[in-house]
């Protein structure tokens, strides 16, 4: 799975909450655009997004690989029937369709991962949304950026374990127990340490965050955002 790393490129210069918008009304314009004319269009723009975060669409496919398998059944469910003609093109059209435009819809999120450090997007969280609900959920957010790379470490290196013990020869439901129970007690262990790291911390609501501000590479992506917005109502 990607997660970020610092750089210079256009997408990292933008501001996060220019980053959201734009993330937010792609997202909501591949729902109102579901023709194969309007995902080539939003084909065209994730292309831009890809290339303004320095992301070939490769990295993609192979960092969010377990989503193939699922996309993938979803079209053969439909594809496939138990009785003559046994094959219905027609019907996995739809399908095939949603399948892309979730791979689309994952591809520019993966852009925002890529370039935008969990601080940041704890700041246009907590922007977005005043108050202190907006400070629990700008938190959450940050907590759930820096912990899910961890999670995935371990399951990892639980698997190497298990592969070093001759696991992968045991039966398939075996290794998923073993492998989900170890995973658990894991996540469980990581998060009582959170806690306790937190409240050793003296962890506090006005955490002093990074300052955002829109400049003018903003504007281009603004006025991106907005046109995906208004070709929902058009």
């Amino acid at each position: 799975m990607l997660g970020y790393e610092p750089g210079d490129s256009l997408a990292h210069r933008l501001d996060p909450r220019t980053k959201l918008a734009v993330q937010l009304a792609f997202a909501a314009a591949a729902f109102a655009h579901t023709d194969p004319r309007g995902l080539a269009v939003l084909t065209g723009i994730t292309a831009l997004a890809l290339a303004s975060a320095r992301l070939s669409p490769i990295s993609i496919v192979w960092g969010y690989r377990f989503l193939l398998p699922l996309l993938a059944a979803a079209v053969l469910f439909e594809l496939v029937t138990l009785g003559p003609p046994w094959v219905e093109f027609a019907a996995a059209v739809d399908p095939l369709l949603a399948s892309y435009r979730t791979l689309l819809i994952v591809a520019v999120a993966a852009g925002y991962v890529r370039t935008t450090s969990a601080r940041e997007s704890r700041a246009a969280v907590q922007w977005a949304i005043p108050g202190k609900p907006g400070r629990l959920l700008g938190a959450g957010v940050g907590l759930v950026f820096r912990f899910l790379p961890l999670l995935r470490r371990d399951l990892a290196a639980i698997r190497d374990a298990e592969r070093a013990r001759l696991g992968d020869e045991r039966p398939t439901r075996e290794r998923l127990r073993t492998v989900g129970a170890a995973g658990l007690r894991r996540a469980f262990a990581r998060a009582d340490r959170l806690a306790m790291a937190l409240s050793a911390r003296c962890f506090s609501w006005n955490a002093t965050l990074p300052r955002i501000r829109f400049r003018a590479v903003d504007v281009p992506a603004v006025l991106l955002a907005v046109g995906l917005g208004a070709s929902m109502v058009v």
